[in-house]
């Protein structure tokens, strides 16, 4: 399975008992969503690698108790501490109205309802305190903050994200 394939569920925190279970925290807003699973891959040495899950619980809101099959000691636990918790895109719960998933807008147009079209989201910039848009309109990047106030509508059908913002801040880049 590739990464681009995958979404990122979590990371594994730390060693729960002394027979190789794990805690792992869940990077989501509906963690019971994950509280069933039959299996992850966990990224182990850049490459994502199936475990099988024993057994889980959900443990304190944002962690997953996790027994994986053939993982019955803590140094076979501690290998597994630090790593990163993948699902495949296929298993995400489908988002409709105005939510969407991040990588689910990448190559959308972004339509102003006073200036039309503004260019394609080339990527979401969510290092910051403010997620942003970042939109290519010719050679010009255009940073655009994803505020829900701005959002008119996601249109999955014509692949467009249509916006009504601020005057002056299309027309600073531009």
């Amino acid at each position: 399975m590739r990464k681009e394939d995958c979404f990122y569920l979590g990371k594994i925190a730390k060693k729960f008992s002394f027979k190789g279970e794990v805690l792992a925290f869940l990077d989501t807003d509906e963690p019971e969503l994950y509280e069933n699973l039959e299996s992850v891959f966990v990224e182990c040495n850049k490459h994502l690698v199936p475990f099988f899950i024993e057994s889980s619980s959900l443990h304190k809101n944002d962690f997953l108790r996790i027994r994986f099959e053939d993982t019955n000691t803590e140094e076979e636990a501690d290998a597994l501490i630090g790593n990163d918790l993948y699902l495949p895109l296929k298993m995400l719960p489908k988002l409709t109205g105005n939510k969407f998933y991040f990588h689910e807008v990448i190559g959308f147009e972004v339509e102003d309802k006073r200036l039309g079209i503004v260019g394609k989201i080339e990527s979401i910039n969510d290092t910051t305190a403010q997620p942003l848009f970042e939109v290519l309109n010719g050679s010009v990047e255009i940073l655009i903050p994803m505020i829900d106030h701005f959002l008119v509508k996601i249109d999955r059908e014509n692949k467009k994200v249509i916006m009504d913002l601020p005057e002056g801040l299309i027309e600073m880049y531009l």
